[in-house]
C-alpha cells in the first residue's frame, strides 16, 4: 500500500479518517489514528459544546475547545498528520480557519458548501487545503477560481461519493439512485489530469463514501488511479471514538433498514439512522428554543429542528432525542475494537 504524499507531508498509510461532528471525531480518534501512520481528522462542527461557558459566549468557546483539540491530538499522535473537517456553511469559518493555522493543524478539509475563498484565510501559512467536491464540475469550478484569484492550487481534493455519511452534495433524489459513483470518479480525476497539466503540481485525490474493506481501498487506488481514501464509520465502532459508548453501540446495532436519507437544515440530504428522533419529532418540526448561530443559511423561525441540539443528543449518548449520522455500510459493524486493530485488518 504506497504512501499519500500530500506536498511536503507524507502518510505511511493512505487513509484519512472522515471528520465527524458533533463530538464524534475530536483529539481521541484523531490522535490515534495519526499515531498508526493515516491521516486523523477533528470536526470543527461545534467543538466546544462541552465547555462550561459554551452557552454564554459559543464563539469562544469552540475556538479554545478546538485549539485544545488539536494540540491535544498532535500529542497523542507523536508526530503524526492531524486535519481539520471545517463545514463552509458554518459560521465563524474564517475563524475555524485561523484556530487550525495557529495551533498546528496539518491540514484544513472543506465541505457542506463550496470552498470558494479559503486560500484567501489560509494566505501565509502552509497549512494544506484541501476541497470536498462530489462531481467533476465542482472540483472545475473550485479548482479555476483558486487559481484565477489566489493562484493557488488545491493540495487534496476528498471526492465524497453518495454512499457517504453526514450530509451529502447531491440532490435527495439523486442520493438513492446512483449505484456506480466509478464514472464521476475517472471524470474528477481527468479534470484533475488537467490541471496539473496547466500548473506542474500534483494534486492527490482520496474517495470517500462506502469504502469499508481492504478490497474496497485496492479498488480506489489500483484499479481507479485514486491516492488514497477516507473512511469514516469504521472508526465510530473503536474504543478511542470520542463518542458516547450508546452512540458507538447504535452503530453496532444497526440494520440495513435502520439507514435513511434525512432533510437537513444545512440545505443538503443527510444519511443518518432511522431512530425515535426522526420518526416522530422531525415529523412535526422541533421548535428552536435556544439558536447558536451555527449556520449561516439557518433560520430558527422555519429550520425543521436544530441540528445542533441534534447531534449535541448523539454525542452525549441521548439517543432517543439524537440525529445519528452514519454511512451506508453501517449494518456491516457487529463489534468494538481498537484504531490499531482496525488499520492493521485494512492494511495487512
Amino acid at each position: 500500500m504506497k504512501e499519500l504524499v500530500i506536498g511536503n507531508i507524507r502518510a505511511k498509510i493512505p487513509i484519512i479518517q472522515g471528520g465527524m461532528g458533533v463530538g464524534i471525531s475530536l483529539h481521541s480518534l484523531a490522535g490515534a489514528v495519526a499515531r498508526e501512520g493515516a491521516i486523523g481528522v477533528i470536526s470543527a462542527a461545534q467543538p466546544g459544546f462541552r465547555e462550561e461557558d459554551f452557552y454564554t459566549n459559543t464563539t469562544e468557546a469552540n475556538m479554545r475547545a478546538l485549539a485544545r483539540e488539536i494540540k491535544l491530538a498532535k500529542e497523542i499522535s507523536k508526530g503524526g498528520i492531524i486535519g481539520v473537517n471545517i463545514m463552509v456553511a458554518a459560521t465563524h469559518y474564517e475563524e475555524y480557519v485561523k484556530c487550525c493555522i495557529e495551533n498546528g493543524a496539518d491540514i484544513i478539509i472543506s465541505g457542506a458548501g463550496l470552498p470558494m475563498d479559503l486560500p484567501k484565510h489560509a494566505a501565509g501559512s502552509d497549512i494544506k487545503l484541501a476541497p470536498i467536491v462530489s462531481s467533476a464540475k465542482a472540483f472545475k469550478v473550485i479548482l479555476t477560481r483558486w487559481l484565477k484569484k489566489y493562484d493557488k492550487v488545491a493540495d487534496l481534493v476528498v471526492i465524497e461519493g453518495p454512499k457517504a455519511g453526514g450530509h451529502l452534495g447531491f440532490k435527495a433524489d439523486e442520493v438513492e439512485g446512483i449505484d456506480n459513483f466509478d464514472d464521476e470518479i475517472l471524470k474528477i480525476l481527468e479534470t484533475r489530469n488537467e490541471f496539473e497539466e496547466k500548473t506542474g503540481k500534483k494534486i492527490p485525490v482520496v474517495f470517500g463514501g462506502g469504502v469499508y474493506t481492504r478490497e474496497d481501498i485496492d479498488h480506489c487506488i489500483n484499479d481507479l488511479g485514486l491516492d488514497g481514501v477516507q473512511m469514516a464509520t469504521r472508526f465510530v465502532a473503536t474504543e478511542e471514538c470520542d463518542a458516547d459508548i450508546a452512540f458507538k453501540q447504535a452503530y453496532i446495532d444497526a440494520k440495513k433498514e435502520d439507514v435513511v436519507i434525512v432533510k437537513s437544515p444545512v440545505g443538503m440530504p443527510g444519511r443518518a439512522l432511522n431512530n425515535n428522533f426522526i420518526k416522530n419529532i422531525v415529523p412535526k418540526g422541533c421548535k428552536v428554543t435556544r439558536c447558536f448561530k451555527c449556520l449561516y443559511h439557518c433560520d430558527p423561525a422555519t429550520t425543521p429542528y436544530c441540528i445542533s441540539a441534534a447531534l449535541f443528543n448523539g454525542a452525549n449518548g441521548d439517543l432517543d432525542n439524537a440525529l445519528i449520522f452514519c454511512g451506508e455500510n453501517v449494518y456491516r459493524l457487529d463489534k468494538m475494537t481498537t484504531v490499531k486493530e482496525l488499520i492493521d485488518e485494512l492494511t495487512k
